[in-house]
């Protein structure tokens, strides 16, 4: 009985940590300096980068990460385009801002006045915020237009609803 009591265990803790990881591969690795990562972008020929603002506990970024950014073509056209990273919206970890200010990341993320999480950050090569929403996407076709909206410079000329309107 204890032996089988430790596999469920085992198999519940092992399917856990599985399911947790499920769209971490979405984000690329950084250090916290998004001056240095929007230079990173521009010298791979990227757009930009982009910031998703996210909460522990937080259902929708859960998600989005689990059903949206686990999937490859997801997870390629954004890496295509842009170098993605995860803010904390809570978290106390130093960073330093695309205009090159330090300040920890909850500081950030009140500084660009987020409404809500899950949100997304567009921001230029050269450091100017080109786009941003808020809110969880539908599915992964409305995530993937927002990605277009931004790449194809739609941005520029109209807002991301009318765009998607329009397709």
């Amino acid at each position: 009985m204890r032996f089988l009591l430790r596999w469920v265990a085992f198999c519940f803790l092992t399917l856990s940590f599985a399911h947790a990881a499920l769209g971490d591969d979405f984000f690329d690795t950084t250090l916290g300096d998004f001056a240095a990562e929007l230079k990173t972008a521009q010298a791979q020929g990227k757009q930009g980068i982009l910031l998703v603002l996210e909460a522990e506990g937080c259902p929708f970024c859960k998600r989005m990460r689990e059903q949206i950014m686990s999937r490859a073509e997801v997870r390629e056209y954004f890496h295509r385009h842009f170098n993605v990273f995860s803010l904390d919206v809570n978290g106390s970890i130093p960073v330093t801002t695309p205009e090159g200010k330090e300040m920890t990341e909850k500081a950030f993320a009140r500084n660009l006045e987020f409404k809500g999480t899950p949100t997304f950050v567009f921001f230029a090569a050269d450091g100017r915020e080109m786009a941003r929403h808020t809110g969880a996407m539908r599915d992964a076709e409305t995530f993937l237009a927002l990605g277009r909206y931004v790449a194809e410079g739609h941005w520029q000329r109209m807002s991301f609803e009318q765009f998607h309107r329009s397709r």
